[in-house]
């Protein structure tokens, strides 16, 4: 669940119910997937929203991803570590409690820092997240809107120069985590 799509355009929960009543148990009966995965954020889907998609998706055996806390803190960091999810995309605004619970659940930071270089966003604090003790990813989060790059040099580059990793720490984020 990315975007609301513009035949749903004005009801949300409609869309989200197609999702956890229809798309989910579709994908999980023919096995077409290992993850399911929202977008939480302002303009995409609440918090409400995204914990209704997730936990759909972890009852019929699909491990939760989200996409959060990109363009505002809306809480998604704390969203991911509640529901276990496996990782968390994004973070440019997660909140400190949401960090926390992010290191204490395990959940890997996939941190995107070529997106904020695009958008002209704040750089994830990848430095407070380790320090934390969160796994930190990195990716370049390839697409034609938000990122056109899939250099990974360059996301290695700017996760020091940007994001105060050691060049090591960019490197296991870059490839192990």
């Amino acid at each position: 669940a990315h975007v609301v799509p513009p035949e749903f355009a004005g009801d949300p929960d409609g869309y989200v119910a197609r999702v956890v009543e229809e798309m989910l148990p579709a994908v999980a009966e023919e096995d077409l997937a290992e993850f399911c995965d929202v977008f939480c954020e302002a303009g995409a889907f609440t918090l409400e929203q995204s914990r209704a998609v997730l936990e759909a998706g972890s009852e019929l055996g699909l491990s939760p991803k989200i996409h959060a806390d990109e363009l505002s803190d809306l809480g998604g960091a704390l969203l991911a570590a509640e529901v276990g999810a496996t990782s968390a995309d994004h973070l440019e605004y997660a909140a400190e409690p949401g960090l926390r619970a992010m290191a204490e659940a395990g959940t890997i930071a996939v941190l995107l820092p070529t997106t904020a270089l695009f958008l002209g966003l704040p750089y994830a604090r990848a430095r407070r997240m380790v320090d934390l003790g969160v796994a930190v990813a990195l990716a370049t989060d390839f697409n034609p809107g938000t990122s056109p790059t899939y250099a990974m040099p360059t996301a290695v580059a700017l996760a020091c120069v940007a994001m105060r990793l050691r060049p090591g720490e960019a490197i296991a984020a870059a490839t192990i985590n």
